[in-house]
């Protein structure tokens, strides 16, 4: 790694500098000290967190005040885009700084699907690693375990993993709250192992004995699927997944416990390491079906279990800043909060959250949501909050998760070498809200592909169904080519690829350019 990350301005050099210049002039050599240290930095990425699903972002049904204050000290972006539509592609990018769509394995993860991304390749954390950082992941992960799929040693040490791209601690759910394995990954091996029942997992076959929720409705006790959603195989904690599993024990998880068990080790990595620099991942869960919030938050909201799911990701929020605030690490902690896709309320399960939604728009004043390449399957919240270095405010900057991975880099002296986040480009200054316009274009991806310059979108034609009906969500597939002036049509209801073929050509002839780029080494 050393050979293709290297450090541009070791730490010690401008300490000593800066203490040499400031020794005689009775300035406080803590304060001096504390000034020159890196930020601690935190990614907290909710999981189907739409723009319009936060207070901060418009929405009147629900508060979100913890949220709301993180963006009140900090920066809200208004046109900022995860990569993909859906989990697994949006994090890899996040991850990587490559976009998922240059390679075809990148799509939702099974519970049993082997690492997406490889050890070989070089990842944000790898990076933060480089620069000296102590690393962490915690909560929802999906992005595959061990070598390949089905190959999981459930029972031992999952390999290959976290560790092996640059997260010195992880505490895990594999893959999402309605796949099995329905337990916890610490340090790559089952958190709260149960001797006395093996974990075996599977997406082919059922096990014998273990009964499935299409066939035991009476033992689905939390929450029923809907039929034909997939959600009805086994069951685990009163309500069945996909995928089957058998054994597990002590170790399953608790849905209504998932949030705090996030919260508690979030908060114990904070205080374990606040003698140290750290960067630190969260991937929340409560948004993502099944939604089954915690007693605390039941029926809080108006808006049933949804609703009260994003009470508790708020709250969950305000955890870990009181906790930073505690450990006297909130002046230089950089926080991004941002959401892995868009929003999708009916997801597999008979929760009412489309019957209760009243006038609650999840999507904001976009169309689509998750899955969709329209704006409401990648336009996602994004506030960045740096009470040393970030002036408050609001910013139209055009923002992507592709690249967080650059922008860190620069932000903590790392350089990138040859075939590391090739795809990745340095936004720091649009993320400390020195520069207004950010990024020239972004590139997208749901069941195709999309070009946009913050004004201009284009989605490229597809022949695949333009709507999902079970989540009810407007793909924007369409085997005609699709132009929008998102400064006049927000809606993306007016294609004007006809009116506008010079257009059409340019944003099809750089959307070109960046496809031939091809698959990079790492």
């Amino acid at each position: 790694m050393e050979a293709r990350i290297k450090t541009k301005l070791l730490l010690g050099c401008s300490l000593s500098s800066s203490l040499l210049a400031t020794g005689c002039t009775g300035v406080n050599k803590t304060a001096d000290l504390e000034a020159l240290k890196k930020p601690n930095v935190i990614f907290i990425v909710a999981d189907d967190l739409g723009y319009g699903d936060i207070s901060c972002y418009g929405a009147e049904a629900i508060t979100t005040p913890h949220v709301d204050s993180l963006a009140a000290s900090g920066l809200r972006f208004t046109d900022a885009h995860a990569v993909a539509a859906t989990s697994t592609p949006s994090r890899y990018s996040l991850f990587t700084g490559l976009y998922s769509w240059r390679r075809n394995d990148t799509g939702i993860a099974a519970g049993n699907a082997g690492m997406v991304i490889r050890p070989e390749q070089t990842t944000i954390a790898d990076m933060f690693k480089s620069a000296g950082y102590t690393t962490g992941a915690i909560g929802k992960w999906h992005l595959g375990l061990g070598d390949k799929t089905g190959s999981q040693d459930w029972n031992g040490v999952i390999t290959p993993g976290p560790q092996d791209i640059g997260f010195d601690y992880s505490y895990l759910m594999a893959a999402t709250g309605d796949r099995v394995p329905c337990v916890w990954i610490a340090n790559q091996r089952v958190a709260n192992y149960d001797k006395s029942a093996p974990i075996y997992v599977s997406y082919e076959e059922p096990f014998p004995g273990e009964p499935l929720g299409k066939d035991y409705p009476e033992l689905l006790t939390k929450m029923k699927p809907y039929p034909n959603h997939g959600h009805d195989q086994t069951i685990v904690n009163g309500i069945s997944r996909i995928g089957y599993m058998k054994g597990g024990g002590t170790a399953l998880w608790e849905d209504e416990n998932i949030a705090d068990t996030i919260v508690a080790k979030t908060v114990q990595f904070i205080k374990s390491h606040r003698d140290t620099t750290f960067f630190l991942y969260v991937g929340t869960n409560d948004i993502h079906v099944p939604r089954y919030p915690h007693a605390r938050f039941a029926g809080k909201s108006s808006m049933g279990y949804r609703g009260d799911a994003i009470l508790q990701f708020d709250w969950t929020v305000g955890e870990i800043v009181k906790a930073l605030r505690e450990q006297g690490l909130a002046e230089n902690t950089l926080i991004v909060l941002t959401s892995d896709n868009g929003p999708v309320v009916n997801d597999g399960y008979q929760d009412k959250a489309i019957e209760l939604l009243g006038e609650h728009r999840p999507w904001g004043d976009f169309r689509g949501g998750k899955y969709s390449i329209f704006e409401a399957g990648t336009r996602i919240p994004f506030i960045v909050n740096w009470p040393a270095k970030v002036v408050p405010g609001v910013s139209d900057a055009l923002v992507s998760h592709i690249d967080m991975f650059a922008s860190m880099a620069e932000l903590v002296d790392e350089q990138l070498g040859d075939g590391v986040a090739t795809d990745s480009r340095n936004s720091l200054p649009a993320l400390l809200g020195q520069d207004k316009k950010g990024r020239d274009y972004i590139i997208e991806v749901a069941q195709t592909l999309s070009i946009s310059d913050g004004q201009w979108k284009y989605i490229t034609p597809c022949d695949r169904a333009p709507y999902n009906i079970m989540t009810r969500t407007e793909l924007g597939n369409s085997t005609q080519e699709q132009l929008y002036n998102l400064r006049e049509d927000i809606g993306e209801e007016n294609n004007l690829a006809s009116k506008y073929p010079d257009i059409v050509k340019a944003m099809k002839e750089q959307l070109e350019l960046e496809k031939a780029k091809g698959v990079p080494e790492n």
